[in-house]
């Protein structure tokens, strides 16, 4: 009866070791990116998705910097990106994730005010076609003018399952989405990488997609290139969960270790 006893014992830790595991194996395969490219050889993927420019919003922040023969000409307007907030023209990022975002703000009629020239509306227009008009507006004013702009606050946020969620302000329009997930250090290990959520603002709208990054699909998705104040959210896995029951999954283990310690004493009797 014993001997029957202590073999039930062994082969059901044995099958809790095997599940155990099994489960590990389970969770570690959905751990590498883009599981669906051959690890020999070279794989065709689909076309990469088409980057579509951003074009200029009310709120939004442009550093413009206007460069001539003479720059003591140009410098009243390049100066302005580091006044005061006062000035109604400026305003300095508050992320601190990045360095502070000085420049024009344009307003909810669209329209920047620049000295010299003045009025300027860009709303609608890319960074290149807002660049055309300021520079054929500052050639009335200066010689040969040659003018830079850019986003000063194309802004990001990462959340959920990352090493360092945050909002991140990029100098760089044309972002990915393994770019952002790079700024905040990638997932964690507890990140659910088959189905990261993005949300993004369309016309007053909130719009959702899934995203997989399992596959290499991603690349070809409408969705691989962000946009002005995207968001992306990394959903946690069941791995969380458990982590998070720590203490009460360590409270079971003491519990079944005493109750196996017991029942191998009671066999011996």
């Amino acid at each position: 009866m014993n001997i029957l006893y202590n073999k039930n014992n062994y082969l059901f830790i044995i099958f809790l070791v095997i599940t155990f595991i099994l489960s590990s194996c389970g969770s570690v395969k959905k751990v590498p990116y883009f599981q669906n490219v051959s690890s020999t050889g070279v794989s065709t993927l689909p076309a990469e998705a088409v980057f579509h420019e951003p074009t200029i919003q009310p709120d939004d922040i442009l550093s413009i910097s206007i460069f001539t023969i003479d720059p003591t000409t140009s410098m009243i307007v390049n100066q302005l990106g580091t006044q005061a907030l006062g000035s109604g023209q400026v305003v300095s990022s508050l992320n601190s994730n990045s360095p502070s975002a000085n420049g024009f703000l344009v307003d909810k009629n669209g329209e920047i005010q620049i000295s010299v020239i003045g009025k300027v509306k860009l709303l609608g227009l890319t960074t290149f076609e807002a660049r055309d008009l300021i520079q054929e507006l500052a050639a009335k004013s200066y010689t040969t003018p040659n003018v830079q702009v850019r986003y000063a606050n194309f802004k990001v946020t990462i959340l959920g399952e990352v090493a360092r969620p945050a909002s991140y302000t990029v100098p760089n329009e044309k972002v990915t989405v393994l770019d952002a997930l790079g700024m905040a250090g990638d997932l964690t290990i507890y990140g659910k990488r088959e189905n990261v959520m993005l949300i993004r603002a369309v016309d007053g709208h909130k719009q959702f997609a899934r995203l997989d990054l399992n596959s290499a699909d991603l690349f070809s998705s409408p969705f691989f290139y962000l946009k002005q104040n995207d968001v992306l959210y990394v959903e946690p896995n069941r791995g969380k969960a458990a982590s998070l029951n720590a203490a009460r999954t360590q409270t079971y283990a003491i519990i079944g270790t005493v109750i196996t310690v017991i029942a191998a004493l009671i066999s011996r009797f």
